[in-house]
């Protein structure tokens, strides 16, 4: 009868779930929140927007979208204090680095849901939403700017480009959008409406133009089928081709909207012209008409091969939410563009849109805390876990025992001595 093998001198401790759960979440967790605010946001466009029960789902939206921002904040800031090395990875990985400006982006849904449910009821005011935006365009500039850096000084792949890169941008693109739903509740003749409105078309501009770039490099990827064998996105990259639709979609949404409020803002305070006004509003109708169509096309262009391209697996669940956030701007945009054209089609294709929308996010719910529960997301190798605890304590054990080695030089010593 075989011997026993002798017990570990040092067995590996237990880790909890509730560790595993703090070291293995990510900043992939912000577009769950994303996709909620994306349901609220389009509801509230519905043109006709008159029952009780509409206003009660889109605050409950709300709400459930403050307290999944304020879990992922928490999460990530026990994260950094408990494994600052695994949060360090989360930065400066190229491949999940470009997920942390979707922080910001969740910030801005939140703003837009507060402007939309918390300022009718006098719980907030013009004052108080004035401060959130340019607390929004600080956090735009100091999360986009320092990440872009990161990401640009290291090389990267053209075969595997995938249009999510783009979020490094992001949060300065939608700059544009906050602001004009900020100036919903300005008056035109504040002057502050002024700088709302030139900062929300300088950073539109900017952001715009900086992620049309990336998905230039998104076609050329596609045309490279013949020397790269790349074409369509395959697996959990398939999801990202919808990320395309979001620049020229909120785009289209922004400078239409902006252009709306320029009609009052600028001859309020006598700029440019007694027209411009009238002009700004109509060539943001020109330009919002065009990129809207873009945006239409992308997006048509990622559903089609989408199924047959996607991965069906549960483990990455957390990219298909790609499917809602991002096509929020040109369903968005098809409202304004109904108002300004006066085209009733446009306010039922809305409708149509907005109950996918539902539909979607009731199906990437469930499927999300099927995944949450089974532990294939956010939940960390034991192995991993404890490897970040021991980098994290190494040193202060080292100070407080000269003579300390690591785990696996004592190994090595105790079987030379049993021998």
């Amino acid at each position: 009868m075989p011997s026993p093998k002798p017990a570990s001198l040092n067995p590996l401790p237990p880790v909890s779930s509730l560790a595993r759960r703090i070291h293995g979440w990510s900043w992939q967790a912000f577009p769950i929140g994303m996709g909620t605010g994306a349901v609220y946001v389009i509801l509230s466009l519905l043109k006709y927007h008159h029952t009780r029960f509409l206003t009660c789902l889109e605050t409950a939206f709300f709400f459930i979208n403050i307290i999944l921002f304020i879990l992922n904040v928490t999460t990530l800031v026990m994260q950094a204090v408990l494994y600052p090395n695994q949060a360090r990875r989360l930065i400066t990985d190229p491949s999940r680095s470009i997920f942390v400006p979707l922080m910001v982006l969740s910030f801005a849904t939140i703003i837009i849901g507060t402007i939309n449910y918390a300022v009718p009821s006098g719980r907030v005011g013009p004052n108080g939403i004035y401060i959130m935006f340019w607390v929004y365009v600080g956090l735009a500039v100091m999360v986009s700017f320092p990440m872009l850096m990161i990401w640009f000084n290291q090389p990267h792949d053209i075969r595997a480009f995938t249009p999510a890169w783009a979020f490094l941008m992001f949060p300065m693109m939608l700059v544009g959008v906050v602001a004009s739903e900020v100036l919903r509740v300005i008056d035109p003749s504040d002057v502050r409406s002024v700088g709302i409105l030139v900062v929300g078309y300088f950073f539109q501009g900017i952001g715009f133009f900086m992620t049309m770039f990336y998905i230039c490099i998104y076609i050329l990827r596609l045309n490279l089928n013949a020397c790269c064998q790349t074409g369509f996105l395959e697996g959990g990259q398939a999801n990202t081709a919808f990320v395309a639709c979001g620049p020229p979609g909120f785009t289209a949404y922004a400078v239409v909207n902006l252009g709306v409020q320029a009609q009052s803002i600028l001859p309020a305070h006598n700029l440019v012209s007694p027209l411009a006004g009238e002009v700004w509003y109509a060539g943001g109708v020109v330009c919002g008409l065009m990129l809207f169509g873009f945006a239409v096309f992308l997006f048509i262009f990622g559903i089609i091969p989408y199924w047959f391209k996607l991965h069906k697996h549960l483990s990455e669940i957390l990219g298909c939410w790609a499917l809602t956030f991002p096509n929020v701007g040109w369903i968005s945009a098809l409202r304004v563009l109904g108002d300004a054209l006066d085209i009733p089609a446009f306010y039922v294709l809305h409708a149509i849109m907005a109950t996918l929308m539902c539909a979607t996010w009731l199906v990437l719910f469930v499927l999300t805390a099927l995944a949450f529960y089974r532990g294939q997301i956010f939940f960390a190798k034991p192995e991993d876990v404890l490897k970040d605890e021991v980098h994290a304590h190494v040193h202060l054990h080292a100070m407080r025992d000269p003579f300390h080695l690591p785990r696996h030089k004592q190994e090595q010593g105790c079987g030379h001595d049993a021998v």
